[in-house]
């Protein structure tokens, strides 16, 4: 049973960065064919982000209230292919930005409902969180690889049809996503407001948004960056490759490194990472090795700090507040930050140009390495991974 569970949920994960695969690369590039300028761009793309702010609280809510996840998966992915379907009629800013708007409402809410039940399941199923994550990796890849070359072949607008294909297939595959039983947790009497208010868990907030931040940039701009320096589809989808093929590598690894080093350091050392790599890709863009070395660190500023994030929010945020504590995580992180950079991002490569608006991104991780080192005080007990990454 554990087996097909496992399976199942990786399916899953799979899929749904695929999706992220197909979309983050080449969804800039398919706004620049469209002749949208970069702040236009950064509007565009980061109404996803925005959207994270808002979208999964209610998701997350509604899941913790009802004591239901799949059935909501389900209903958000279906609503998000509506959403997508529009995309084909959507032409000029105006009406790109209603339907964006209206497919993050609901694709931004799917994951932290299904990080959620995964780790509802792991917590009593004695569970592998990173062996299930790294499907999600490999997903990501698949997609970049293959698209970057589809695209260099048959043009950008056969992107379109690509991401719908996967938007069908997320949503056939959320009806195999079976309920889990969420245990009742001995802080369930607690409001979920006593939880954020922790300062704990707003350093913690805080210290994530900054580094997603420059991820915001990166998610937004990375592809039309590298396109502008001479480097084609392919090889900008390599490029990404490269990355996700180190997260995988770091989602490997990372029950040894939790069981070795605190949650904290690895949080910390994420951080100093990123600001090594943010620099790197603003100095260095037109020097392929040293692009592919900071492709490199993105097992680090997204891997290992991804993962010791969630298990340090699944510290806090435990029974009925399990769902909620996700969905704010990525609301506030993923969203708040994503969105800052994404915005702020487009407006600093149209005046200031490619190079200094990577070098700029560095500033926000330099900024998270101070909010995490002073403002994170974890008890013994919470240094350590809790299980989920073993």
């Amino acid at each position: 049973m554990h087996t097909k569970l496992h399976n199942r949920l990786s399916r899953f994960y799979f899929i749904y960065y695929f999706f992220v695969g197909a979309f983050v690369p080449y969804w800039g590039l398919y706004l620049q064919s469209e002749k949208f300028s970069a702040a236009d761009i950064g509007i565009l793309m980061s109404l996803f982000q925005i959207s994270r702010i808002f979208a999964p609280n209610f998701w997350g809510w509604l899941a913790d209230h009802t004591g239901k996840r799949a059935q909501w998966i389900r209903l958000t992915a279906f609503l998000g292919l509506c959403g997508f379907v529009a995309v084909f009629w959507a032409h000029g800013f105006f009406w790109m930005f209603f339907v964006m708007a209206a497919l993050s409402l609901f694709t931004s809410s799917t994951l932290p409902l299904a990080e959620s039940l995964t780790l509802a399941h792991l917590a009593t199923t004695n569970g592998h969180y990173s062996r299930i994550r790294m499907w999600g990796s490999l997903g990501f890849i698949v997609a970049a690889v293959i698209l970057g070359f589809m695209i260099d072949s048959a043009g950008i607008a056969s992107l379109l049809w690509f991401l719908l294909i996967v938007q069908v297939s997320l949503f056939i595959l959320s009806f195999t996503l079976p309920e889990p039983i969420v245990a009742p947790h001995e802080h369930d009497h607690f409001s979920i407001w006593q939880v954020i208010k922790q300062p704990n868990v707003i350093a913690l907030l805080v210290g994530c948004s900054l580094m997603v931040t420059a991820h915001g940039v990166l998610y937004n701009f990375y592809s039309i960056y590298l396109s502008e320096h001479g480097y084609s589809k392919g090889a900008i989808g390599l490029l990404w490759s490269v990355g996700v093929i180190c997260e995988i590598g770091i989602f490997m690894l990372m029950p040894k490194i939790m069981a070795r080093f605190s949650l904290k350091a690895i949080l910390l050392t994420s951080l100093v990472l990123a600001v090594i790599r943010f620099t790197l890709i603003g100095v260095s863009v037109d020097n392929l090795w040293m692009i592919i070395l900071a492709q490199t660190l993105h097992a680090a500023t997204f891997g290992s700090f991804h993962a010791a994030s969630v298990e340090v929010v699944t510290q806090f945020f435990k029974g009925r507040h399990q769902a909620k504590g996700q969905a704010i995580y990525n609301s506030v992180a993923y969203g708040v930050g994503g969105a800052i950079g994404g915005i702020a991002g487009g407006y600093a490569l149209q005046y200031l140009g490619g190079q200094q608006t990577f070098v700029l991104a560095a500033a926000f991780p330099l900024l998270g390495l101070a909010v995490i080192g002073f403002g994170l005080k974890l008890s013994q007990d919470q240094q350590k991974s809790g299980g989920m990454f073993r």
